[in-house]
């Protein structure tokens, strides 16, 4: 995996594509593209700046969980390919971020998809998105 980066309020996630990643014909397999997206969410946290510790930090333990995922495939990435995985965040509410993700190669989309994650409890209930995380997403939101 190659470092992400900030392109206004986008992440990039560059992620090669191995063996490990395709089916015989060296085609990405369609539940990969799932993987690369939750990659490249988990290091948009990561680049914002402890999210995930300020999360680990509260008093009862949460955690995000997929509420609905939407995903589209438009062409295939094959072995050796670097892709891009863009993840823009697109609003919060108290409890939900919603995002739009899309994978590009060769300087076209292969796959989009938007998600939207809630944070719950460890035994399932929603819990609000604490002050100090809406805080570091605030400059990045997209919201429509």
């Amino acid at each position: 995996m190659l470092d992400g980066r900030f392109e206004g309020k986008t992440f990039i996630l560059p992620i090669r594509v191995y063996f490990e990643d395709t089916d015989l014909s060296g085609i990405v397999y369609h539940a990969n593209y799932l993987r690369f997206m939750e990659r490249a969410r988990t290091e948009y946290f990561r680049a914002l700046g402890g999210v995930q510790s300020d999360l680990s930090a509260q008093q009862e333990p949460v955690a995000w969980a997929l509420r609905k995922l939407a995903i589209e495939y438009l062409r295939p990435a094959r072995i050796d390919d670097v892709v891009e995985v863009h993840t823009v965040a697109r609003g919060l509410t108290g409890a939900r971020l919603m995002a739009d993700q899309s994978i590009l190669c060769h300087g076209g989309t292969l796959t989009r998809g938007s998600v939207e994650a809630c944070l719950i409890t460890l035994n399932g209930k929603p819990r609000r998105i604490p002050s100090q995380v809406r805080e570091k997403f605030q400059p990045f939101l997209s919201e429509t």
